[in-house]
């Protein structure tokens, strides 16, 4: 097999969660580009139907789940509509996730669980659904969404919440990754830095970004472009011998 070829997902069937939109919508594309059928999982109805049409038109078979990631019994049906659907799945890809800005000594325990339910709990939940049909096959791949954010502390905005389960996905990677090598199953996540998408640039946002941009060395924001080459790699034979990893892609904001 060439190099080249080791990338290809010829064969491999995917979901991704957050998918209808922004970094997962581009995962999405990513995936459907290199060979595999992609299941578009998203909270919202309309944009998984629109995002399952754009994988169609790539040529590749897709499906539109809604579905909760803080259920388990969303998680669950997830991953059986698309066994049921195609009989096997190769690829989970662990996106949706959501952010939030407020004061420690601010924030309320309802923004406190929102954050955690979405972008911790839902990666458990998601990873382990994935994992117990991986298993019986002994291969697989799990990619989870986590962020620079769960490696440095952000300004000047607060985000106390965003950054604490952002750290927990990084180490449930590792965790997860310890536990299931033996099955054949790879487990790691991607960290963007400050990519350009539709909430950066909502004019509550927009004015945080000079500041954003002083301070990172390639001086622009990240395209969710820039990470579709981080999420083929992972989810390919190319990255066989690569688990509990924690790729870090944000124009080298955290080196300084």
């Amino acid at each position: 097999m060439s190099m080249i070829d080791r990338f290809r997902l010829d064969g491999k069937t995917a979901l991704v969660t957050g998918g209808g939109q922004g970094i997962g919508l581009a995962y999405a594309e990513a995936l459907a580009g290199a060979g595999a059928d992609v299941a578009i999982v998203d909270i919202n109805a309309d944009t998984a139907k629109s995002a399952a049409e754009t994988i169609a038109g790539l040529g590749r078979r897709s499906l539109a789940i809604v579905a909760d990631v803080r259920q388990r019994e969303d998680t669950d049906r997830m991953v059986e509509t698309v066994i049921g659907e195609w009989g096997q799945l190769d690829i989970g890809v662990n996106n949706a996730g959501v952010g939030g800005w407020a004061s420690a000594e601010d924030m309320t325990e309802d923004e406190w669980d929102q954050v955690m339910g979405v972008n911790l709990k839902g990666v458990f939940l998601c990873a382990q659904a994935e994992a117990r049909v991986m298993i019986p096959r002994q291969a697989g791949r799990v990619i989870n969404t986590a962020s620079m954010s769960g490696t440095i502390v952000n300004r000047p905005q607060n985000q106390v919440a965003y950054n604490a389960s952002k750290a927990g996905v990084i180490h449930l990677t590792r965790s997860m990754a310890g536990e299931w090598a033996k099955h054949g199953i790879t487990v790691n996540c991607i960290s963007p830095g400050y990519m350009r998408t539709p909430l950066i640039e909502s004019p509550e946002v927009a004015e945080m970004v000079p500041l954003w941009l002083e301070a990172v060395p390639m001086g622009r924001l990240g395209e969710v472009s820039d990470l579709q080459g981080a999420i083929v790699y992972l989810a390919s034979d190319a990255s066989g011998y690569l688990t509990g990893h924690d790729l870090v892609i944000d124009g080298g904001y955290s080196v300084w």
